[in-house]
């Protein structure tokens, strides 16, 4: 390449350059311009509030408890009772 292709590219790739600049910084803001603000989180306390009565009750009914309806016969699964 001659002098002046070097030259060409140089004077190219700065007017691109000055170009680019220009074109992103008014595509995007500075970031001081609108700072975010950000959620602080709350400090975890040891004390908590008592859970609701009418669910938590002596009264309530246990879900945990098996509850067979009908016959049970066969153990193996498709049986149907017949052995």
């Amino acid at each position: 390449m001659k002098k002046t292709d070097w030259a060409m590219v140089i004077l190219i790739v700065a007017i691109v350059g000055v170009a680019s600049y220009f074109i992103v910084g008014a595509i995007l803001p500075s970031p001081g311009d609108n700072p975010e603000t950000v959620e602080t989180a709350e400090a975890i306390s040891s004390e908590y509030e008592k859970p609701d009565p009418k669910t938590f009750s002596s009264d309530a009914i246990n879900p945990t408890v098996k509850v067979t309806i009908g016959n049970q016969g066969g153990e193996e699964p498709f049986t149907l009772g017949s052995n």
